[in-house]
């Protein structure tokens, strides 16, 4: 495969793209709001003749309208939806065959950890977990049977960022095609296809649809063979979401630039509160000049994202203490929603990584994970301030 840099193919601002991309009123009736198409067939013509649709598991016209919106934001070309954002990584790993290698972040998702470690291992795909903020180290994992270099930045959870186009020249080098998890960025503050990835990876289910209530994933990619690949898996695997679900991811990047700034606000507050704190040991977000890779992201990203990850003096009792106790910050799962959240990575999120293998990338037991939302910041404050009284 050539690599190229993209160039950029977009005149229109991000939200103008946003509201507009891949969606035009219906040409029936005028309606504004693309059409939620609940067919699961197409008439044809005659057979084999068809007006591009002939069955919604290989294409339904909502989920058209979602993947040329998405796509659009990523600076892409093409655009493949899937039914959850696992769907999408799976999608990606049936491009590996028995006696490939991959090369993966070690701060990594806990589902896709799993995913690789108890399904793809087990078919004879082997993985190198690495801290891929040390290129030294990428390029000493890297082998002749690598075809693949796997990464989230900012890194979930202790919100490490990875050099997009370091590792977009290593998988070059190595033949190997290069997949970002963008979904802590989002579109609007970070486009890996700008920075040379391969393939960029979104679970829509978080920021994209933004208000918790649908669970979707996306692909995004440059070069059409490799889009037509994928197509033939999100095809034949059959992980592909319902019309309703992409109407409501639709619904959501309509005001995805918007949210995204509030979250960056709130976020940033709340970190300038919190390192004012005596229970407070250390904060793990990249706005920070103290970050290890700050510098880096005030070229990779546009903003520093509403993601933050804290530690707490102390170990697991004390995080799952101040966990328990917020109001605002709900104790859930997932993130990225209107609502904040907040997670105690250890025994949720990340509970499917071994003990030895989590303390070695530095996700502690004390470690919490907070997706701040769109409230009112000082409210969210002075629920934190509280959690944190009764620990």
């Amino acid at each position: 495969m050539v690599r190229r840099m993209a160039i950029p193919r977009n005149k229109q601002g991000f939200g103008s793209r946003a509201i507009h991309a891949g969606q035009r009123p219906d040409p029936t009736t005028g309606a504004i709001m693309t059409p939620v198409y609940f067919s699961s067939t197409y008439v044809q013509e005659e057979p084999a003749k068809t007006k591009g649709y002939d069955y919604s598991r290989t294409v339904n016209p909502t989920r058209t309208a979602l993947e040329q919106n998405i796509a659009s934001l990523e600076n892409a070309r093409f655009g493949l939806c899937f039914s959850s954002g696992m769907g999408s990584i799976n999608c990606v790993a049936n491009l590996l065959e028995c006696g490939d290698h991959v090369v993966a972040c070690n701060d990594l998702y806990g589902g896709t950890y799993r995913l690789f470690t108890t399904l793809y291992e087990k078919l004879g795909v082997e993985f190198s977990f690495v801290d891929t903020t040390d290129k030294d180290a990428v390029v000493e994992a890297m082998r002749p049977k690598t075809r693949m270099l796997f990464v989230e930045t900012p890194t979930n959870p202790l919100l490490r960022l990875t050099d997009i186009s370091a590792m977009a020249e290593i998988a070059g080098a190595h033949r190997a095609l290069l997949v970002v998890d963008n979904t802590f960025a989002t579109p609007y503050l970070q486009n890996p296809i700008d920075h040379g990835a391969d393939i960029v990876t979104h679970s829509a289910t978080k920021y994209l649809g933004g208000h918790s209530d649908v669970v979707g994933g996306v692909l995004c990619v440059d070069d059409e063979e490799l889009r037509d690949r994928l197509h033939h898996f999100q095809n034949s695997v059959g992980s592909t979401p319902g019309p309703m679900d992409c109407f409501l991811v639709l619904r959501g990047t309509k005001t995805l630039h918007v949210r995204m700034d509030r979250h960056c606000d709130n976020a940033e507050r709340i970190v300038a509160w919190l390192s004012e704190h005596e229970k407070i040991e250390k904060i793990h977000y990249p706005g920070l000049p103290d970050h290890p890779q700050h510098e880096l992201a005030k070229t990779q990203m546009r903003r520093f994202g509403g993601m933050v990850s804290v530690e707490l003096a102390g170990g697991i009792e004390q995080g799952k203490q101040f966990a328990s106790r917020t109001r605002l910050f709900s104790l859930a799962e997932s993130l990225g929603g209107v609502e904040s959240l907040i997670d105690h990575p250890v025994s949720m999120t990340h509970g499917s990584i071994p003990r030895e293998e989590r303390m070695k990338a530095g996700l502690n037991d004390g470690l919490i994970r907070l997706s701040v939302g769109i409230e009112d910041v000082d409210d969210l404050i002075a629920d934190l301030d509280e959690a944190l009284e009764q620990v």
